[in-house]
């Protein structure tokens, strides 16, 4: 048996707050999808993160369909 194909779905948060991850981990669970993970975009001059990208997946072959 071959396991399904997975999906990927990725959402760009900037500027990057508690409350702004929170909202896009939410949404996307919310729609189906499962967290991957978070990666944070560094600046040199700063301590905070640019921006994050929030990753999620899916191995269901009826996967949710992406936003517009």
């Amino acid at each position: 048996m071959t396991p399904a194909p997975r999906r990927y779905k990725f959402v760009e948060v900037a500027p990057v707050t508690a409350e702004a991850l929170e909202d896009a981990v939410n949404a996307g669970v919310a729609e189906g999808w499962q967290l991957e993970g978070i990666r944070f975009v560094m600046t040199e001059s700063s301590r905070r993160p640019a921006m994050a990208f929030v990753s999620f997946v899916t191995a269901d072959a009826a996967a949710p369909p992406a936003a517009p």
